[in-house]
Protein backbone atom coordinates (compact mmCIF):
# COMPACT_ATOMS: atom_id res chain seq x y z
CA UNK A 1 0.00 0.00 0.00
CA UNK A 2 1.24 3.25 -1.36
CA UNK A 3 1.33 5.78 1.59
CA UNK A 4 2.15 9.79 1.13
CA UNK A 5 4.11 11.65 3.08
CA UNK A 6 1.45 14.56 3.45
CA UNK A 7 -0.83 12.31 5.25
CA UNK A 8 1.53 11.84 8.51
CA UNK A 9 0.47 13.02 11.80
CA UNK A 10 1.56 12.71 15.22
CA UNK A 11 -1.41 12.24 17.79
CA UNK A 12 0.36 13.27 21.12
CA UNK A 13 -2.91 13.14 22.87
CA UNK A 14 -3.03 8.89 22.27
CA UNK A 15 0.92 8.43 21.59
CA UNK A 16 0.10 7.04 18.34
CA UNK A 17 2.11 7.56 15.28
CA UNK A 18 -0.34 7.37 12.07
CA UNK A 19 -1.54 9.08 8.71
CA UNK A 20 -4.99 9.28 7.68
CA UNK A 21 -5.73 7.08 4.51
CA UNK A 22 -7.76 9.58 2.56
CA UNK A 23 -9.56 7.09 -0.07
CA UNK A 24 -11.08 5.61 3.36
CA UNK A 25 -10.81 9.12 5.27
CA UNK A 26 -9.73 6.97 8.19
CA UNK A 27 -7.31 7.67 11.07
CA UNK A 28 -4.53 4.59 10.27
CA UNK A 29 -2.07 3.36 13.38
CA UNK A 30 1.39 2.82 12.80
CA UNK A 31 3.12 2.76 15.89
CA UNK A 32 2.34 3.61 19.63
CA UNK A 33 5.77 5.61 20.80
CA UNK A 34 5.62 5.87 24.47
CA UNK A 35 5.51 9.45 25.08
CA UNK A 36 4.04 13.05 24.12
CA UNK A 37 4.92 13.13 20.37
CA UNK A 38 6.75 16.25 18.97
CA UNK A 39 8.55 16.48 15.84
CA UNK A 40 8.30 13.94 12.65
CA UNK A 41 11.54 14.10 10.27
CA UNK A 42 11.63 11.64 7.05
CA UNK A 43 14.45 9.84 5.92
CA UNK A 44 14.49 7.34 3.37
CA UNK A 45 11.57 4.32 4.31
CA UNK A 46 11.95 5.88 8.12
CA UNK A 47 10.30 8.13 10.07
CA UNK A 48 11.84 9.76 13.30
CA UNK A 49 9.60 10.76 15.99
CA UNK A 50 10.14 12.56 18.73
CA UNK A 51 8.64 12.22 22.39
CA UNK A 52 8.78 14.31 25.47
CA UNK A 53 7.92 12.98 28.53
CA UNK A 54 4.59 15.05 30.88
CA UNK A 55 4.95 18.44 32.20
CA UNK A 56 4.61 18.21 36.08
CA UNK A 57 1.99 21.31 35.65
CA UNK A 58 -0.63 18.56 34.76
CA UNK A 59 -0.85 20.17 31.38
CA UNK A 60 -0.95 16.83 29.77
CA UNK A 61 -2.59 14.95 32.26
CA UNK A 62 -5.81 12.84 31.57
CA UNK A 63 -4.89 12.50 27.60
CA UNK A 64 -5.59 8.65 26.33
CA UNK A 65 -1.76 8.69 26.49
CA UNK A 66 -1.66 7.39 29.95
CA UNK A 67 -3.99 4.38 29.64
CA UNK A 68 -1.96 4.03 26.44
CA UNK A 69 1.29 3.75 28.54
CA UNK A 70 -0.50 1.79 31.28
CA UNK A 71 -1.19 -1.25 28.73
CA UNK A 72 2.29 -1.15 27.66
CA UNK A 73 3.24 -1.33 30.86
CA UNK A 74 5.74 1.77 29.89
CA UNK A 75 6.74 5.12 31.29
CA UNK A 76 6.38 8.46 29.21
CA UNK A 77 10.06 8.70 27.81
CA UNK A 78 12.62 11.41 26.16
CA UNK A 79 13.91 10.99 23.14
CA UNK A 80 13.76 9.92 19.66
CA UNK A 81 12.17 6.56 17.81
CA UNK A 82 12.75 5.19 14.69
CA UNK A 83 9.92 3.80 12.84
CA UNK A 84 10.22 1.82 9.77
CA UNK A 85 7.33 3.18 7.74
CA UNK A 86 6.55 -0.27 5.27
CA UNK A 87 5.99 -2.58 8.06
CA UNK A 88 5.48 -0.01 11.19
CA UNK A 89 8.35 -1.50 13.22
CA UNK A 90 10.12 0.45 15.74
CA UNK A 91 13.67 -0.03 14.27
CA UNK A 92 16.00 1.78 16.48
CA UNK A 93 15.54 4.55 19.57
CA UNK A 94 17.48 6.93 21.39
CA UNK A 95 16.48 7.38 24.91
CA UNK A 96 16.95 11.06 26.39
CA UNK A 97 17.64 10.89 30.28
CA UNK A 98 18.66 13.63 33.14
CA UNK A 99 17.58 17.21 32.71
CA UNK A 100 16.39 17.10 29.14
CA UNK A 101 12.30 16.01 29.43
CA UNK A 102 11.09 17.42 26.36
CA UNK A 103 11.75 17.70 22.46
CA UNK A 104 10.35 20.55 20.63
CA UNK A 105 11.67 19.33 16.89
CA UNK A 106 13.14 16.93 15.15
CA UNK A 107 15.10 17.63 12.06
CA UNK A 108 17.08 14.92 9.74
CA UNK A 109 20.90 15.69 8.33
CA UNK A 110 21.36 13.15 5.63
CA UNK A 111 24.53 12.82 4.42
CA UNK A 112 26.05 14.20 7.72
CA UNK A 113 28.63 11.80 8.66
CA UNK A 114 29.76 13.58 12.30
CA UNK A 115 26.74 16.73 13.07
CA UNK A 116 27.66 19.11 15.97
CA UNK A 117 25.71 21.67 18.03
CA UNK A 118 27.54 24.62 19.33
CA UNK A 119 26.40 26.07 22.84
CA UNK A 120 27.08 29.26 24.14
CA UNK A 121 28.17 28.15 27.65
CA UNK A 122 31.81 27.36 26.76
CA UNK A 123 34.37 28.64 24.63
CA UNK A 124 33.83 26.58 21.43
CA UNK A 125 31.97 29.19 20.04
CA UNK A 126 34.62 31.78 20.04
CA UNK A 127 36.61 28.97 17.90
CA UNK A 128 34.37 28.97 14.75
CA UNK A 129 33.35 30.48 12.13
CA UNK A 130 30.33 30.65 9.43
CA UNK A 131 31.95 31.40 6.40
CA UNK A 132 30.49 30.49 2.58
CA UNK A 133 26.80 30.04 1.01
CA UNK A 134 26.62 26.69 2.87
CA UNK A 135 27.36 27.69 5.98
CA UNK A 136 30.77 25.76 6.72
CA UNK A 137 32.31 25.47 9.78
CA UNK A 138 35.67 26.67 9.73
CA UNK A 139 38.07 26.57 12.82
CA UNK A 140 39.12 30.27 13.61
Amino acid sequence: MERQRDHWLLDSRTGYFAYVDPKKGQFERVAFCPGYLRGLSFIGDFAVVGLSRPRGNCTFSGLALDDNLAKADSDARCGLMVTDLKGGDIVHWLRIEGVVEELYDVVTLPGAVRPMALGFKTDEIRHFLNVGELGNLVPN
